[in-house]
């Protein structure tokens, strides 16, 4: 039982250590290229994962949403995940991925599931340079052997989820509660979002908000990004907040993730002041108090453009200036 406990302890604190496990599994062979690679979603958005079950499809329904099932009492619908990435399974779909994500469930089927995978952020890298597809966010190097490197393309949920359960296209200056927000003339708002989708909705919001907004893809970026201004600041003599108005952060980043560059900011005492709000689909008590221990100034699940708003106007106002 100690040793059962002192396992929850150690996932429970991952994060706080710019740490995560990654589910690997398989969905087949790549159309173009006949091979069957890699896949990974971060462990904190599942749920369970069963075999395949029955699977209800509606009138109307299409690829890639296979139907809705029954699991344990519950409506889920669920997504034909290889469809998704263009992959043909060669045994058939035999397992369900149940994800938790932000205030919804939903379930991918796969075809197997290869291991969990503990890694640091650092070995998980920002896919967009070198990977076409629309549904990657990262690519995670599995193990330190470089000559025999094994990886692991990192799905971009959110991506899949709004092109196939949309709620959310974009955003307008007219779904927000108008609200004057504090911010100094000239400061801009730090964002990091690796996800594609989610970036774009962030900046929408924003500019609907009327709060200027710097984007970038990784924590690290973000993080190298306030260090440049906080040398610009000490060189024209200002504070702080006269350039960088707050920090908008996700959680899971390649490179260095939400927590780390959150502590980063709030353990450096010309920094500190900067208020920081995270925005993160991981939900759920855990995440909130680890929120707190590293000083962030808000949380707020992803996406809900009026809550986003509420406590971005909550964290600026009672931010020092």
């Amino acid at each position: 039982m100690d040793n059962f406990q002192k396992e929850i302890d150690e996932r429970a604190n991952l994060a706080l250590s710019n740490k995560f496990e990654l589910l690997v599994f398989r969905l087949g062979s790549d159309l173009n290229e006949e091979k069957s690679e890699l896949f990974g979603i971060n462990v904190f958005k599942l749920r369970e994962i069963v075999p395949m079950t029955t699977i209800t499809k509606a009138a109307g329904m299409k690829s890639p949403l296979l139907g809705m099932a029954n699991i344990r009492g519950q409506i889920i619908p669920v997504i034909d995940l290889p469809a998704v990435v263009g992959c043909t399974p060669t045994t058939g779909l035999n397992l369900i991925l149940v994800t938790e994500y932000a205030r919804s469930t939903q379930a991918f089927a796969v075809e197997s599931v290869e291991d969990i995978v503990r890694l640091d952020w650092s070995q998980v890298h920002a896919a967009e340079a070198g990977v076409s597809s629309r549904n990657i966010t990262s690519i995670a190097c599995l193990n330190s052997d470089k000559q025999n490197t094994t990886m692991a393309l990192v799905l971009d949920v959110e991506q899949i989820l709004h092109d196939v359960i949309p709620s959310v296209r974009e955003v307008k200056e007219g779904d927000i509660k108008l609200k004057e927000f504090a911010i100094k003339p000239g400061s801009v708002a730090i964002v990091a979002e690796d996800s594609k989708v989610a970036r774009q909705m962030l900046e929408q919001g924003l500019k609907a908000m009327g709060i200027p907004a710097k984007m970038h893809n990784t924590g690290l970026e973000a993080w190298e990004q306030i260090k440049v201004m906080a040398q610009q600041a000490k060189e024209e003599g200002v504070p702080i907040r006269d350039k960088i108005s707050m920090v908008l952060t996700d959680l899971e980043m390649p490179e260095m993730d939400g927590f780390t560059l959150t502590r980063n900011i709030k353990t450096d005492i010309t920094l500190r002041e900067i208020p920081v709000v995270i925005h993160s689909s991981l939900s759920g008590s855990a995440n909130e108090d680890h929120v707190r221990k590293v000083g962030a100034n808000g949380y707020v699940a992803k996406f809900e453009i009026n809550q986003l708003s509420a406590v971005i106007h909550k964290v600026l106002e009672e931010a020092p200036r």
